[in-house]
């Protein structure tokens, strides 16, 4: 059976191999099997693994949803009575965030930055000094809306220092950054299946602290059935996620999981790196100018603004890039014109090459000029 290979350069889900979508293909099983139990152990082990954690310290703890429902778990969750939560905030993802803690009424700081600029250390640090009752730090590993790589370890040791726990959404770094939990000073990590595995959507998973997770029994309940402790507890007795799996994708994941240790972290990164040299190539020669600074991209999305050309239509753009297999994403910033091209999934330099031959034939098709011209 052959399927349409189709390079999504979108910020996830990703491009899948074969034999990842073939592993979907499985003999029908009831996920309260011990079987399929034992699948699943498998699995929270090596995502603990993937990140470099000590499995005596730390496990993962696995929920069927996307990759917003593990900011909701992490933030309601892990919040003790009385204390409040601060959100290091530059872009889309971390907003969600603040809007999560709005949603649950919980306290919080909302500590703005401008989404093309680094947290300032020096006032993250006076904020937690003042504000001595901040319990949890949350933040933005790689803000996907514009491609800005946070420095999660220098915010972790503050939030060290003063005491509070730090929760980062790795959404879009997990398994392709290199990342370990314990230098960078995270607490908890998060991250679904459909992103840096490359699998698909439907399983998420968060990596963390076990004793900051048995201590969270404790803390005031939110939420049901996105409640961290309640989902850990019932897999650590049963083997078992509390509500029904995401099977067939867990079969997919745990094929995705085989993949990635052949490949290798270091070698799966340098083939993400080569993805992100080639599409800032290519859009330097076409003149498109970033959102980002160069020494300030995560090396997995790069967001470009829309050209000052009257002729320049993304939905048409998108559309001619997709009817020959390649899918483009607009941009996540509410104060400019984007659109972005990331360098997820099982994709190399060659599909970029390509690619940009589509999407130059676009752009002449369109009469956009090119150079890209701006004002």
């Amino acid at each position: 059976m052959e399927i349409k290979r189709n390079v999504l350069l979108n910020p996830g889900p990703s491009t899948t191999t074969d034999t990842v979508k073939f592993a979907q293909v499985v003999p029908d099983i009831c996920p309260r099997e011990k079987e399929f139990g034992e699948l699943m152990r498998g699995l929270q082990a090596d995502l603990v693994k993937i990140v470099h954690g000590d499995p005596e310290k730390y496990t993962s703890v696995l929920f069927c949803g996307s990759g917003t429902l593990n900011i909701d778990v992490a933030i309601n969750s892990l919040l003790p009575e009385g204390k409040k939560v601060l959100v290091i905030n530059n872009g889309a993802y971390s907003t969600r965030a603040v809007e999560i803690c709005e949603f649950y009424g919980l306290p919080h700081i909302d500590l703005q930055f401008p989404v093309d600029e680094l947290p300032d250390l020096k006032v993250v640090e006076e904020t937690l000094k003042a504000n001595p009752d901040i319990g949890l730090v949350h933040t933005t590993h790689n803000e996907t809306g514009t491609g800005i790589l946070n420095p999660i370890r220098e915010i972790g040791a503050l939030v060290h220092r003063y005491g509070a726990t730090f929760t980062v959404d790795t959404t879009s770094t997990y398994a392709m950054r290199p990342i370990d939990i314990e230098k960078d000073n995270i607490d908890f990590c998060m991250a679904s299946a459909q992103k840096g595995l490359m699998s698909f959507t439907g399983l998420s998973f968060i990596v963390g602290n076990k004793a900051i997770i048995e201590a969270s029994k404790d803390y005031p309940k939110r939420s049901y059935y996105c409640n961290l402790y309640l989902q850990y507890e019932y897999f650590k007795k049963t083997g078992e996620m509390h509500f029904t799996p995401p099977v067939q994708t867990i079969y997919a994941t745990i094929q995705a999981m085989k993949e990635y240790w052949k490949e290798g972290e270091e070698a799966k990164w340098a083939r993400h790196t080569r993805v992100f040299n080639a599409i800032n190539a290519g859009l330097d020669e076409l003149g498109f100018r970033q959102v980002i600074r160069p020494e300030w991209r995560a090396g997995l999305v790069s967001s470009a603004y829309y050209p000052d050309d009257e002729n320049w239509n993304f939905e048409k753009v998108h559309d001619y890039c997709y009817e020959r297999g390649f899918t483009i994403y607009p941009g996540k910033i509410s104060t400019a014109n984007t659109f972005r091209l990331c360098s997820l999934g099982a994709i190399d330099e060659g599909d970029i090459k390509d690619f940009f031959e589509v999407f130059k034939a676009a752009l002449e098709e369109y009469g956009v000029q090119i150079p890209i011209r701006y004002e």
